[in-house]
């Protein structure tokens, strides 16, 4: 029997089964010492009942198609895997209230694409500012290929289209506080009751908590992961020579750079800043990815 991990506390394990009903179950001893990942949150799994004592056993974890992880806590080294199996990342910002923040929104989209995880991006309360400031404002993400959603729960736009995009898709949601992210939700799937941002604190007291991550089933298909401090996961395992990967609109200048190992700072001959100069390249995005670099950087060096 397979089944898609929930949630995990304290080496309990929830499992949702095809049919929709959920079992709580543990890792087999030589699965749990396995030389293999840790189990996560989107895990696909195998079960078997034991008909001794009634339990249930995780006996296998089945191959990821994505991830996203972060470093080990305590100063570890290693990883830590947050969410498993993801197909997008779904990034939630306010047109105001509170004030959206480019360079975080940068964050956000750079982790998805380190982890080679679609994003797409919805600018919420649309209502709030004049019309057609969001879409004016976000146009030059939308020009790199990043979906963009403008939403309002008030007055009912953008909400349609939200809802197709998560449909039959596991997506990780994100962003900042008070962003309306649980309210947009239970405006999408009414009844649902989906609390993103308020995960019960038993997911995360277990002595033996692998994650704290906590996945919804959506009514009509997929899932919706409520992933805390996204921004913990950090950018983790990405070199600093390969962060510029990470930014679609670098890629095709790439090439152009004398340098092989190009940092785009101040070497001569750029192909990044000639395109920075000729305005193919936004100020803000290149400022993003300066400050990304440095943080890198300077993790590398402690490391």
């Amino acid at each position: 029997m397979q089944g898609v991990v929930l949630q995990g506390t304290g080496g309990q394990w929830q499992v949702r089964l095809p049919d929709g009903t959920t079992r709580v179950a543990a890792l087999r001893g030589r699965v749990k010492h396995a030389a293999i990942a840790k189990l996560a949150v989107g895990d696909h799994v195998t079960l078997e009942h034991d008909d001794g004592n009634g339990a249930w056993a995780i006996t296998e974890i089945l191959p990821r198609r994505s991830q996203l992880a972060r470093r080990a806590p305590t100063g570890a080294h290693g990883e830590r895997v947050v969410v498993a199996n993801l197909d997008q990342v779904v990034v939630v910002f306010a047109m105001v209230k509170p004030e959206p923040n480019e360079k975080m929104l940068d964050r956000f989209l750079v982790i998805a694409e380190a982890n080679g995880i679609a994003a797409r991006i919805v600018i919420n309360k649309v209502e709030l500012a004049p019309r057609g400031a969001a879409a004016a404002r976000f146009a030059p993400y939308a020009a790199l290929g990043y979906p963009l959603h403008l939403t309002s729960r008030v007055t009912g736009e953008g909400l349609e289209g939200l809802h197709d995009a998560l449909r039959g898709r596991v997506s990780a949601l994100t962003g900042p506080s008070g962003v309306g992210k649980s309210s947009l939700l239970n405006a999408l799937y009414p009844g649902i009751d989906l609390r993103v941002g308020a995960i019960s604190e038993s997911v995360n007291k277990g002595r033996h908590t692998t994650v704290g991550a906590l996945m919804h089933p959506l009514p009509d298909g997929g899932y919706v992961v409520d992933t805390p401090g996204l921004r913990e996961v950090g950018l983790w395992g990405v070199p600093s020579g390969e962060l510029d990967r990470c930014f679609p609109e670098f890629v095709p200048v790439l090439d152009h750079c004398r340098f092989a190992d190009c940092r785009h700072l101040a070497e001569p001959h750029c192909g990044v800043r000639d395109a920075l100069a000729a305005g193919r390249v936004s100020l803000s995005r290149y400022e993003s990815y300066v400050k990304l670099r440095e943080e890198i950087a300077e993790t590398e060096r402690d490391w």
